[in-house]
């Protein structure tokens, strides 16, 4: 494996944990604080969101890469 490939491959794991992370925060504050925290919601999902697409784009680039060598 490339150096140029080990360090895509490190990005995208590590925006993946990112977005997993606001996943878990998402389902925390609905399982446990929603009545509470509701006004909250809006604003995780988008950094949910915007999490998933900075891993979707890490990964794409990493398998374009990987294609490339293939």
């Amino acid at each position: 494996m490339t150096e140029e490939l080990k360090v895509l491959q490190k990005d995208a794991r590590r925006k993946k944990r990112i977005a997993t992370e606001m996943a878990s925060e998402v389902h925390d504050l609905v399982e446990d604080r929603l009545w509470t925290d509701y006004n909250s919601l809006v604003d995780i999902a988008e950094k949910t969101r915007q999490a998933c697409l900075a891993w979707a784009e890490a990964q794409q680039k990493l398998e374009s890469a990987e294609s490339e060598i293939a």
